[in-house]
């Protein structure tokens, strides 16, 4: 579990992340430099998920060996099925990271929600869904590694 007290905000008790894959964790289907470390890091403190439609069909390979559980979703239903899967982990335990248009009710649902702005651009929807904004996925991921840095950006 990770704990954020955010003064004039609210309190955080996360422990769950939920990440997207394409745009987010990888750029054209491939990790992206620094993740896999990152999400090294963070699996002592969080149980990450990471939702996709696997454009590529490279995500179980580029997660390979890391400690995370995996879902690939059908073309369908994008949108809904990872607001629903947040929404079964708890009321208020998970950080997602997300860029598309189909992460903005995952963004919603979370606890915390956080849109990086990457090679594939981010959709204007789950800009405004998302709590935090990032230029890339290793600042998003240093922000929980690092639990001060969301203190400063949320305060009141």
């Amino acid at each position: 579990m990770i704990e954020i007290v955010v003064p004039g905000y609210r309190a955080f008790a996360l422990e769950h992340l939920v990440l997207d894959f394409n745009g987010t964790l990888a750029c054209d289907g491939t990790l992206l430099p620094g993740v896999r470390e990152r999400l090294g890091a963070l699996a002592g403190c969080l149980t990450i998920h990471v939702l996709t439609a696997d454009t590529f069909g490279m995500a179980g390979k580029e997660l390979a060996g890391l400690p995370c559980a995996l879902t690939v979703l059908p073309a369908d239903g994008q949108t809904e099925a990872k607001k629903f899967y947040v929404e079964r982990l708890g009321d208020g335990v998970s950080v997602c990271i997300g860029n598309g248009r189909n992460d903005r009710l995952m963004l919603e649902a979370s606890a915390l929600g956080i849109i990086v702005v990457q090679e594939e651009g981010a959709a204007v929807e789950s800009l405004l869904a998302a709590q935090v904004v990032c230029r890339d996925i290793r600042d998003a991921l240093d922000l929980l590694v690092h639990p001060l840095r969301p203190v400063a950006t949320l305060r009141s």
